[in-house]
């Protein structure tokens, strides 16, 4: 595919970041939620993406593959986050995730697995009188600095399991019903 993403350093960091996390498991929770209608948050997500079933609308509007198959033997798998950089800009809005969550299929087709918000901790807090990110009730998970992979700059996620059910809820990280075991 004809994918080119140019990221600032800032955008390319708050990546890096969460791919470190996902792959060595420091964002893993079983439920972070408030008091929110995760069955709500899946309506208006799957409502809001459902163009990008096909993967080919994803990469026209701009998103694209960030590293591989994100995957753990004891929780499940994420998928290949297709990223759209120019959404990495602080700001939170439902209709527009930052990353597409695509699970490998036998035939080698991609299927839109969920979703992924993702905000620069710094930038959100303040523009935000300093209240955490919080999408149709779901308080995001924030991934403080410093950490064990030495990231430095804190930032906050939400995964949204909008395409396909998870055992442990809609909004927690690792799916056990996702596999990369099909990727190429």
């Amino acid at each position: 595919m004809k994918n080119s993403l140019f990221f600032t350093s800032r955008k390319l960091l708050l990546l890096v970041a969460l791919s470190a996390l996902s792959l060595f498991g420091f964002a893993q929770q079983e439920v972070q939620s408030g008091p929110g209608d995760q069955n709500k948050l899946v309506r208006v997500v799957r409502e809001a993406t459902k163009q990008y079933l096909d993967v080919h609308n994803a990469v026209k509007d701009g998103y694209g593959a960030f590293l591989g198959c994100v995957s753990r033997s004891d929780h499940g798998a994420m998928g290949i986050h297709y990223v759209n950089g120019a959404l990495l800009n602080g700001t939170i809005d439902v209709n527009h995730p930052q990353a597409l969550i695509y699970e490998p299929s036998p035939n080698g087709q991609m299927k839109l697995v969920g979703v992924e918000f993702i905000t620069d901790a710094a930038t959100w807090l303040k523009n935000n009188n300093n209240q955490s990110p919080v999408l149709e009730g779901q308080v995001f998970l924030l991934v403080d600095s410093p950490n064990r992979c030495a990231i430095p700059n804190p930032f906050y996620e939400l995964h949204v399991w909008a395409w396909r059910d998870n055992p442990h809820g809609a909004v927690v990280d690792w799916n056990d019903h996702v596999t990369c075991a099909h990727n190429e």
